[in-house]
């Protein structure tokens, strides 16, 4: 298993949180989701070779970045995760990002195209057409379903959290590494516990990566070489996929759609870990 740890990165306003996995001079830098977290890409840096290291941020408004504030989007997201390379020493870097971090990861190659190496997209990244709703929060709703109430609700207790991620229909197999992720989002007192992402960051993240000008002009604008990782099942465990027509994508990069695998569980799955790490 590789060695795991957390570092602080100093920015301008606050400290961003970072777990890296493994070690060597070859690096990838990880990006997750809208709601998500660093942990999310656990199994697939246990999946790397030995050589190479894992560097994957808390996006500011989540995890253990929570406090760090707005203004948020697409283009701040891809500057904080090269303040990381910066402090960690890393050049360039083959870039991974999965949901959201894809279109983060297109931004960043767009705004910092020497620090990129090569970009893998992770069920995320290409154009999404407009959810469905007269308000973001609609939208939001829409398209992440318990994630977004999430983000509202309470908890008693960790068990309690646990149990309501159990609910979710793309979580029928839990395991450790799904446990370690869920239980590393939670904070509060005992009683009160919620999500640490943050409802604005969320907010306002969606909707620029939906109406905003920087993932949009990212992918216009693509030059470096990118592979899509599509999962065959969407955010709710089952069809519809999320990225439903592969075809526009494969006009711009190949495309390997992860079978038995939903929006989740192409990373946080055995068989979708195995997938994206031997891409990696």
């Amino acid at each position: 298993m590789s060695t795991y740890r957390r570092t602080a990165v100093p920015l301008a306003d606050g400290e961003l949180t970072v777990g890296i996995w493994g070690s060597g001079r070859r690096a990838v830098l990880a990006v997750h989701g809208v709601t998500s977290s660093h942990r999310a890409w656990q199994l697939v840096a246990e999946r790397l070779p030995a050589d190479t290291l894992l560097i994957a941020p808390d996006l500011r408004g989540r995890g253990d970045s929570a406090a760090l504030p707005g203004p948020y989007g697409m283009a701040r997201h891809a500057d904080d995760c090269v303040a990381a390379l910066d402090a960690l020493g890393y050049a360039e870097v083959v870039v991974a990002g999965h949901s959201m971090g894809g279109f983060v990861a297109l931004v960043l190659a767009d705004r910092h195209p020497e620090r990129v190496r090569r970009l893998v997209l992770v069920d995320g990244g290409p154009p999404l057409p407009l959810p469905p709703g007269d308000t973001p929060e609609e939208r939001l709703s829409a398209v992440i379903g318990p994630a977004a109430a999430r983000l509202t609700m309470r908890f008693r207790d960790r068990d309690a959290y646990r149990e309501h991620w159990r609910a979710h229909p793309a979580f029928a197999e839990w395991t450790p590494a799904v446990e370690a992720y869920v239980d590393y989002d939670l904070t509060g007192e005992p009683g009160d516990l919620r999500s640490k992402a943050s409802a604005d960051a969320v907010r306002d993240d969606s909707v620029d990566l939906y109406t905003g000008g920087a993932a949009a002009g990212a992918w216009s604008r693509l030059r470096h070489e990118a592979l899509f990782l599509r999962a065959e099942l969407g955010m709710l465990g089952a069809l519809p996929a999320l990225y439903q027509d592969p075809a526009p994508i494969a006009a711009r990069m190949p495309v390997r759609t992860i079978e038995d695998s939903n929006h989740y569980t192409i990373l946080l799955g055995p068989h979708g870990a195995d997938s994206v790490a031997e891409t990696l």
